[in-house]
């Protein structure tokens, strides 16, 4: 029964009442006959009856009712204390008036125990002014929502991060009545996000790349190694074809891995993939099929290691030991040619003498005969020098003499359409060596120089001293720490394709006609500076020009004694900027610059380079910064640097031979030009120049 139809119950049953108190005032009249009462009282009871069955189903009604009102109840009661969560009640002031069983557990108290306790006596003591923010917030604004705080009491001793929940209930005149409070105990939520952080820190920290991709070749994570590998910020990557992104077109090797992942679940190998400047490198990598809950294909795990540079190690390893064997080869078949062309060239050179008579055409058969005798034993001649340890002695030799000797031979005999330009450091000094054979090894790059200028240009030999420090001997074979003459014979020529330069020191490779070269060249090049404890190295550009560089070890004093006398110039504190996309190179330029005494801020594309320059321009000295970088260029850098401050110092810096020719071509106006790999003291002595 409804509270309405219980109210119009007692209204109907008073109304009946009434109607009998009427009838009993009715019996007093005498004007009444005598019988009326009886039958009124007959009707009285009656009616009282039916009001009595009624008011007894309309108790029965609301025992029942209060039944179900109490099981509700302890329902409600039930879900309280048993929740899994805390749940309190307090007043507005934050007093406790109700606490259930998991409240209670987490705090580590009895629930009367919690009955009247400021709530705030279980926060953290650091955090209460939070607290007391919470308390305002939802007083003002109703209810808040994940709200964090250290909940702490020294009694219990508990200490654990809470997320609270709560909200306030207004009371009949719409004041805030009370607030609940629901919290619950994150701390295996932090210890699992702490876990989180930490394995994406590793994953950041890596070198390596590490990618997962779908099926689809779609990339749904890339790590910073992965950034500074190919040089595409997370953005950049996420979302795009792997496929396209990396590797410019599909290759039958992608899909043969792809294919061999899904089917054993692993598969590694070498891929060549492009960075976000098209530099292509060479890269070990390892594939994983990821499963989902019910073991279906789900994605690839990809991780990527750059073995580009130990590759171009192993290259010249193994030119090393061609040439070795090569010179091995040579040694043992030697003495049997020369004995093979030596009668054959004296029966040449002898039968004119005992035949006088014979015809034109025997004689110049003959004479072809001699000519091709003595090729012959020059090019043996020429194998030769690859055997090890050179038979002839070593004496000291003037660089500068052997180079004056040279640039007069070009003068004398070639086209005078080729500009010949010497540039010779001064004292460059002696190194020990067979002059024959440097003489021989710097024609060969002068006569090289000139074929590969047919229509004219620009040869330019120069000489300086170098040192050579343990950083760069790493990357070099053949390089130790000491002291070098570094000779650089360069062209505007036609230059080298990058397809096929790592071949041009292979034994008989050539690319010149037939008749027109042995291929034998530069092997020799190379076996001669080998014999000499020095090394060589070549950039090249299509289109451009080629520089080759012979580093042969200097005289002056031992290894040891050189790093002694070598005393680099300190800086005073001054604030230089390098700008280079390769980390390595950044970091150890900014370690060698920061233990010389100088500051130094980093940035790795020109974008960046120009926020930092005008964040600091007022402290900033000297920029050192690459030619060849991804979003914005170093021409472009510098320029712009140049408008914001037309007087900054600018260096530049590259590893091709090309960027310094456009530095001078393009007259951008800087303080000079640095060519990479450079050694400390190159560095150093380049930032004292500036600073001058």
């Amino acid at each position: 029964m409804t509270k309405e139809n219980f109210k119009q119950a007692i209204v109907e049953a008073h109304q009946r009442l009434e109607n009998l108190s009427q009838l009993a005032s009715l019996a007093a009249d005498k004007s009444i006959e005598q019988d009326y009462p009886i039958e009124l009282l007959q009707q009285a009871i009656t009616e009282i009856s039916i009001s009595l069955e009624e008011l007894q189903q309309q108790n029965e009604e609301l025992i029942a009712t209060r039944y179900l009102v109490e099981e509700e109840r302890q329902r409600y009661y039930d879900l309280f204390n048993f929740a899994p969560d805390g749940y309190l009640v307090t007043d507005g002031t934050g007093i406790i008036q109700e606490a259930n069983y998991a409240a209670a557990k987490l705090l580590n108290m009895r629930q009367s125990y919690l009955i009247g306790k400021p709530m705030a006596v279980f926060v953290h003591q650091t955090e209460r002014q939070k607290f007391r923010q919470i308390m305002l917030q939802l007083q003002q604004q109703g209810q808040i929502r994940r709200e964090e705080l250290q909940i702490f009491h020294n009694q219990g001793s508990i200490d654990f991060p809470a997320e609270l929940t709560a909200i306030a209930v207004e009371d009949s005149q719409g004041k805030t009545g009370n607030l609940r409070w629901l919290f619950r105990d994150i701390s295996d939520r932090h210890q699992q996000e702490q876990k989180i952080r930490e394995q994406a820190a590793l994953l950041d920290i890596t070198t390596d790349a590490i990618i997962v991709e779908d099926l689809h070749n779609q990339i749904l994570f890339w790590n910073q190694g992965a950034e500074k590998m190919y040089g595409w910020q997370v953005q950049e990557a996420q979302g795009k074809d792997a496929w396209e992104l990396l590797s410019k077109k599909t290759s039958p090797q992608l899909s043969a891995a792809q294919k061999a992942v899904i089917e054993r679940g692993t598969w590694q190998g070498e891929l060549h993939k492009f960075t976000k400047d098209s530099g292509e490198r060479i890269i070990a990598s390892r594939w994983t099929l990821m499963l989902d809950v019910v073991g279906l294909p789900k994605s690839i795990l990809i991780i990527d290691t750059d073995i580009t540079e130990k590759k171009q190690l192993e290259t010249q390893l193994l030119r090393s030991q061609r040439l070795e064997s090569l010179g091995i080869l040579a040694s043992g078949i030697a003495h049997d040619l020369n004995n093979l062309l030596t009668p054959i060239l004296g029966i040449a050179q002898l039968l004119p003498l005992k035949y006088p008579h014979l015809d034109d055409v025997s004689l110049q058969m003959l004479k072809i005969l001699e000519t091709n005798a003595k090729r012959g034993g020059d090019l043996v001649g020429q194998i030769l020098l690859f055997t090890r340890g050179s038979e002839r002695e070593h004496t000291i030799v003037l660089v500068s003499q052997l180079l004056e000797d040279i640039k007069q031979i070009a003068q004398q005999t070639f086209p005078k359409f080729i500009d010949i330009n010497t540039d010779i450091a001064p004292n460059i000094g002696i190194v020990v060596g067979d002059s024959t054979e440097l003489h021989q090894v710097l024609m060969n790059l002068a006569v090289n120089a000139r074929d590969a200028m047919p229509n004219g240009g620009k040869l330019s030999i120069s000489a300086t001293k170098v040192f050579i420090d343990e950083n760069y001997a790493r990357m070099h074979i053949g390089a130790t720490v000491n002291s070098y003459v570094k000779i650089t014979v360069a062209d505007t020529g036609v230059g080298i394709n990058s397809e096929i330069i790592d071949l041009i020191f292979d034994p008989f490779f050539t690319t010149k006609d037939v008749g027109k070269g042995t291929g034998l060249g530069l092997s020799i090049l190379m076996g001669i500076i080998n014999s000499h404890g020095g090394f060589v190295e070549v950039a090249s550009q299509v289109g451009i020009g080629t520089k080759f560089q012979v580093y042969l070890p200097s005289k002056e004093g031992s290894t040891s004694q050189v790093i002694d006398e070598v005393k680099l110039p300190i800086g005073q504190g001054e604030l230089i900027l390098v700008v280079d996309d390769e980390v390595a190179i950044a970091q150890i330029t900014k370690a060698t610059l920061e233990t010389y005494n100088y500051k130094v801020l980093t940035a790795q594309n020109g974008i960046e380079a120009l926020a930092l320059y005008t964040q600091h321009k007022d402290k900033i000295r000297l920029v050192l910064i690459d030619m060849m970088m991804p979003l914005m260029g170093g021409e472009t850098a510098i320029r712009t640097l140049q408008i914001i401050n037309p007087q900054v110092p600018i260096v530049a810096m590259s590893g091709l031979a090309t960027a310094e020719a456009l530095v001078q071509s393009t007259d951008i106006g800087i303080q000079g030009f640095l060519a990479k790999p450079f050694t400390t003291d190159q560095l150093l002595n380049f930032v004292q120049k500036i600073f001058r």
